[in-house]
């Protein structure tokens, strides 16, 4: 069942980034090559046998609001339950919490494969796997032996309720309130929307992760306390409810068997959470979570648009529609009609969503073989660079694979033309589905602000020196490679032309003008953004290359002649998109910037 190809899957995990190198610390001895690869195929197999032979029902029957509740498709609760046995909740935890400290590397491999099978039923155990993680990280004792065992089993659900009708993304401005208790606990009153596995039928409790202020908190971030808020609340006799309603739920154009919750705490005055960790330092605690979150985002996106391509590519191989154009530029309609795969238009759009596709993968791998390093090394200075250059990448590996995603989902939709546009063809699904990710954990806009505004300048632009030191190390490989020279020099270029960008705007910061600093900081994304996958293409080639020159025969030439040829197409068609781009980020004419003249009149 091809919706991803494990070939170039491992052959990005173990041989390009070489991820094996994760394996030597303490924390994953009990991991070798062969215990990974192992793993693969069992997650492999789960989503071939049990998520993508419900992919389509899920969509065709939504998850949906029903007295007080959200129905969901029938199998998830089962789904759940394996999903623990298989060990995908615990995957990264210690062993003392029932974990197999799988490497974050593995998890994210084993993560992009659940989601090319079904894109929405993983979301409920993932972020389930997400709360028990901030209890296990920031929580006392008592939380994490009342709550994570149970949901490691798959018998609870978890969530994070951050967003607020009024609030959106801006956090700062959340009004739900927490009220100390004499008995330690605290009241909650307030109302959460946007809640991803919000509420369904399939687990026993649910338990929420949520950000409110305490009574008299500071206002602004610095207020936030984050608390656990089970669904139902454990007593003596058993399981009660917690005074925590489901109001509705959100009807999406997209991923509509992962329901979008809207939750009321405190209704009746009878809802009871816990303080996890101390008080006003949820904004931070959440981070931590929000930060891995943001990498699975764009692994999301990036397992749509692999399964987009498998399925855009097998139509392609297997639809005959016209003749070549022959000499004088005539068709033969004598001859019989050709796939559609030798059209050059349409390897054309096939040629792109491979090229977004599995640079995508390369590019999430090196972010977190960047945090298993950090998180294992015990070298200070080491687990600081990899720190660095981790947050820097964050922001590109959530939009990138997001954005331009969704632009090769779009190319796969117009290779099957007019059938692409129909529900009996699954193009038109990842084409719904892909849409959100641009949303999800802060939208392009605000990863934006965030790489341009934050990421770059830390530490007197310290992780762009990081970053720019890495990509010199494959130019200078490049470099050595008769045939990749070219590509190398190009892509020395561009980071060249990077900080020329980066020299123009910075200006605006040193004078104080922030608005004007960032006010194109999405064509900045989308301009540094190509030049990191260009980086990342280079780095696939040199491998494939230098393989070649070895006669490694662990894959078929094709194989590794295949990468090297998409490198070419994406440094063809993608790369000289950055001089416009550039164009744009350094003209002097100002105007989106609000000011007295009402330009949407």
């Amino acid at each position: 069942m091809q919706y991803i190809d494990m070939e170039t899957l491992k052959y990005l995990l173990f041989e390009v980034q070489d991820t094996e190198r994760v394996l030597e610390f303490p924390r994953h001895e009990a991991f070798d090559k062969e215990a990974i690869n192992m793993l693969l195929d069992s997650v492999k197999d789960f989503g071939d046998q049990d998520l993508y032979p419900i992919f389509k029902e899920m969509d065709e029957n939504p998850a949906r609001y029903e007295d007080g509740t959200i129905v969901t498709h029938p199998k998830l609760g089962e789904l759940m339950r394996k999903a623990a046995e298989l060990g995908l909740i615990s995957d990264t935890f210690d062993e003392k919490f029932g974990g197999m400290q799988v490497p974050y590397t593995a998890h994210t491999a084993m993560g992009l494969i659940l989601d090319a099978a079904n894109n929405q039923a993983p979301g409920y155990w993932l972020l389930t796997q997400g709360a028990a993680d901030l209890i296990v990280h920031f929580g006392s004792e008592e939380l994490q032996q009342t709550y994570v065992p149970n949901m490691m089993a798959g018998e609870w659900g978890g969530t994070m309720a951050l967003t607020e009708p009024q609030a959106g993304s801006s956090l700062s401005d959340i009004k739900t309130s927490a009220t100390p208790q004499e008995d330690g606990s605290y009241k909650i009153k307030g109302h959460k929307i946007f809640i991803s596995g919000g509420d369904h039928q399939h687990v026993d409790n649910i338990v929420h992760l949520l950000l409110a202020r305490i009574d008299g908190a500071p206002t602004g971030t610095k207020g936030i306390s984050l608390f656990v808020v089970p669904k139902n609340r454990i007593t003596p006799d058993g399981l009660v409810p917690n005074d925590v309603i489901t109001a509705g739920d959100f009807e999406k154009m997209g991923q509509k068997g992962y329901c979008t919750t809207h939750l009321v705490f405190g209704d009746k005055d009878d809802c009871k959470a816990w303080l996890v960790g101390e008080p006003h330092q949820g904004l931070k605690y959440m981070f931590k979570m929000m930060n891995g979150a943001r990498i699975d985002v764009g692994r999301g996106a990036n397992a749509i648009t692999h399964a987009a391509y498998h399925a855009s590519l097998k139509y392609a191989n297997e639809r005959p529609q016209g003749r070549p154009i022959q000499n004088a530029g005539k068709k033969d309609a004598s001859q019989e009609p050709v796939l559609i795969i030798n059209h050059p238009d349409v390897r054309r759009m096939l040629l792109l969503q491979k090229a977004i596709a599995e640079a995508s993968t390369s590019l999430i791998f090196e972010a977190a073989l960047y945090h298993d390093i950090e998180m294992n090394s015990q070298d200070p200075e080491e687990k600081g660079k990899y720190h660095l250059l981790l947050e820097l990448l964050t922001p590109i590996v959530k939009t990138y694979p997001s954005e331009m995603g969704r632009i090769a989902v779009n190319n796969g939709l117009q290779v099957l033309g007019g059938y692409g546009f129909c529900s009996d063809f699954i193009l038109q699904q990842y084409y719904r589905d892909i849409r959100i990710f641009s949303i999800y954990e802060g939208t392009t806009g605000i990863q934006s602000i965030d790489l341009l505004g934050r990421k770059l300048t830390m530490e007197q632009g310290k992780a762009m020196k990081l970053l720019a030191g890495e990509m010199k190390n494959v130019i200078e490989d490049a470099m050595a490679i008769e045939e990749l020279r070219p590509y190398g020099k190009q892509l020395l270029e561009k980071l060249e032309l990077n900080k020329e960008v980066m020299t123009y705007l910075m200006n605006f910061a040193m004078k104080g003008d922030y608005q004007r600093f960032l006010s194109d900081a999405t064509i900045f994304m989308e301009f540094f953004g190509t030049i990191i996958i260009g980086w990342q293409w280079l780095k696939i080639a040199v491998k494939a290359k230098q393989s070649l020159l070895t006669g490694d025969n662990s894959h078929k030439v094709d194989f590794f002649q295949s990468k090297i040829h998409t490198m070419k197409f994406f440094y063809k068609y993608e790369m000289p998109r950055t001089t416009g781009l550039a164009e744009i980020l350094t003209d002097e004419t100002v105007l989106t910037l609000p000011n007295e003249e009402e330009v949407f009149a």
